[in-house]
């Protein structure tokens, strides 16, 4: 991937603001998902680290429904969306393009259903018909699901009787006590999936078949095959293959271009902090960041020119 030649060309120059600190409201999620944890630990980091001239302040919301319209309306300055309400608000899919950028992939999100151990269910379609926690009502998680079933054939509310909540901490709890069959989430170290894990009855993920697989890329080719590595999850003996996408950080409309550089700067050098503390953000890196970017205008000015300055643009 190559930028292109004339992005250069708007980074200008760049107002100091290290005369004081700058505070950036950044919008996570519900408590009990990815989002809030991937949240806080930036925070930490970017605190523990020194970042120069920066705070965070974090604002728990609904998920990545509501973080993209709160961007939008400049309501949050950073925001951590999933990446299919990402591609969707950026490419313009049921709405006008959105007017954000990316500033950092956060981690990837393959999706799957994580049901106990003692049950029955070993596929997607056994599920069909059974009460299935997808997660909080304005996660992205839940949008991944939409595009994952139906290029299967499936839709989430008729083939399923779903569950949607008000906080992803809720979940997990339902599978455990036999109120529901299984719960849907994504990404390595999710709390849910954790949850569950590590039940007395111990857990089976459900992921998809390679011909799944296929069929689910040729309807929508901007998710991701993606594998999830044996032992990711305690009873977790065999790898899973699947489908997802990469979680990002987008930034509002006209965020100053040295805010932006700032952000970056401050969350990579704080990267192995940030990975110490929380093994999935240890994908939270350039290069994962340029190859997560479906096309390089979507990511923010003031990004590249970080990316400028350590050499490692494309």
């Amino acid at each position: 991937m190559r930028f292109l030649p004339g992005i250069i060309a708007l980074l200008g120059s760049f107002a100091s603001h290290a005369q004081d600190d700058v505070t950036l409201v950044l919008g996570t999620a519900t408590p009990g998902g990815g989002f809030a944890v991937y949240g806080q630990a930036v925070a930490d980091a970017i605190r523990e680290t020194g970042g120069p001239g920066l705070k965070l302040e974090l604002r728990a919301t609904m998920g990545s429904a509501e973080n993209v319209p709160l961007l939008e309306a400049g309501k949050l300055d950073l925001a951590l969306v999933e990446g299919t309400v990402a591609y969707e608000a950026l490419s313009g899919i049921g709405r006008a393009p959105a007017q954000l950028s990316i500033v950092a992939a956060m981690y990837s999100s393959p999706g799957m259903f994580v049901v106990r151990a003692d049950s029955a269910y070993r596929t997607i379609r056994d599920l069909a018909g059974q009460r299935v926690v997808f997660g909080a009502a304005g996660s992205g998680l839940v949008v991944l699901a939409r595009y994952i079933l139906e290029g299967l054939g499936m839709d989430l509310e008729k083939d399923f009787d779903a569950v949607l909540l008000q906080s992803a901490k809720d979940g997990p709890p339902m599978v455990l006590n036999g109120e529901a069959a299984a719960l849907w989430g994504g990404g390595l170290g999710w709390p849910g999936f954790e949850a569950v894990a590590q039940g007395p009855q111990g857990a089976r993920f459900i992921g998809l078949a390679q011909n799944d697989i296929v069929r689910i890329r040729e309807k929508y080719p901007f998710l991701r095959a993606m594998t999830v590595a044996a032992n990711s999850y305690r009873g977790q003996e065999l790898p899973i293959a699947t489908v997802g996408s990469w979680s990002l950080i987008l930034a509002r409309p006209g965020l100053a271009d040295d805010l932006a550089f700032l952000f970056a700067r401050a969350l990579h050098r704080a990267q192995p902090v940030l990975g110490q503390q929380l093994p999935p953000a240890r994908e939270t890196t350039v290069a994962n960041t340029i190859e997560a970017a479906l096309r390089p205008e979507w990511i923010h000015p003031g990004v590249i020119r970080y990316f400028l300055e350590i050499g490692l643009a494309p």
